[in-house]
């Protein structure tokens, strides 16, 4: 499996970016799908996160902002990023994981930075 992921730039603070990450393979419905990120000389930190019953959950920092969404049809995730803030600032990276008879497939894009403005 192979992820690429796109859409991130530089945007004013307020601004709004949408970031996608299209998966190779045909098996995509059956993966948990996230969004994380790394702010330089932080750790990754996980950004909104959807598993395949479709429920979602937000980091606290980005809850009314940022929402989550996937289309399996199209073996995409993507993350639509409202209000964009300076600290929001880092590259953003897609994954999709899922556990086969105790096994766990985790694969990761490779990143796209995100750069907010003051």
């Amino acid at each position: 499996v192979q992820l690429q992921a796109s859409g991130g730039g530089l945007v004013q603070a307020g601004g709004s970016l949408r970031l996608s990450c299209v998966a190779s393979g045909s098996t995509f419905s059956r993966y948990d799908v996230g969004w994380y990120r790394q702010a330089p000389g932080k750790q990754r930190e996980l950004v909104a996160s959807m598993p395949t019953g479709g429920s979602t959950n937000y980091a606290d920092s980005v809850k009314g902002r940022f929402t989550i969404s996937r289309d399996n049809a199209k073996n995409t995730v993507y993350l639509q990023m409202n209000t964009l803030k300076p600290e929001d600032t880092a590259v953003y990276y897609c994954n999709i994981r899922r556990r086969i008879f105790g096994n766990e497939y985790d694969y990761w894009g490779q990143g796209t930075l995100v750069t907010v403005s003051s």
